[in-house]
C-alpha cells in the first residue's frame, strides 16, 4: 500500500467524531460571511437609496420657480422616508433663481454587525457604515 492510499484511507475511513470536528471549524466561517453578506447588502441598499433621493430632490428643485431648495429637501425627505433600512440626512443649497445650480448631499448610515464582533476578538472596526452622495441639477428657467 503507498503512502497516497493510506493517507485517503485515513482521512475518508475514519469517521467517528469528525462531523462535530468539522461543524466547528465550518460553522463560525459560515456565520462571519453571512454577517459580513448581510452588512455589505444593507450598505448597498442604503447607498443606493440614498442616491435616488438625492437625484429625484434635485430634478424636483430644478423644475420649481420659487422655494426650489424647500421643494428639493421635501422631495428627497419623501424619497428616503420608504427606506426601511438606514438613517438618512439631507441637506440642500444653491437654488433661487434660473441657471442657479441646486445641490442636494443625501448622507446615509447603516449599523456594522461585525464591527461588535471585531470588539469582542479584540480587533477595531468602525460601528457604522456610512457615506455620502451628491447630485447637481440646474435650476430651470421660463
Amino acid at each position: 500500500m503507498t503512502a497516497a492510499s493510506r493517507l485517503i484511507i485515513l482521512l475518508l475511513g475514519n469517521t467517528s467524531g469528525d462531523e462535530f470536528a468539522q461543524t466547528a471549524i465550518a460553522m463560525p466561517v459560515l456565520v462571519f460571511a453571512s454577517l459580513a453578506l448581510m452588512n455589505l447588502t444593507m450598505a448597498g441598499f442604503a447607498s443606493v437609496n440614498a442616491n435616488n433621493a438625492a437625484n429625484y430632490g434635485a430634478r424636483v428643485g430644478s423644475v420649481h420657480q420659487q422655494e426650489s431648495g424647500s421643494a428639493a429637501y421635501q422631495a428627497a425627505m419623501q424619497s428616503v422616508s420608504y427606506a426601511k433600512i438606514g438613517d438618512y440626512s439631507v441637506n440642500v443649497t444653491g437654488g433661487g433663481f434660473p441657471g442657479a445650480q441646486i445641490n442636494v448631499t443625501v448622507t446615509w448610515t447603516v449599523p456594522n454587525f461585525l464591527g461588535s464582533l471585531a470588539a469582542f476578538l479584540g480587533g477595531n472596526l468602525n460601528q457604522d457604515f456610512s457615506g455620502t452622495t451628491v447630485s447637481i441639477f440646474r435650476q430651470e428657467g421660463w
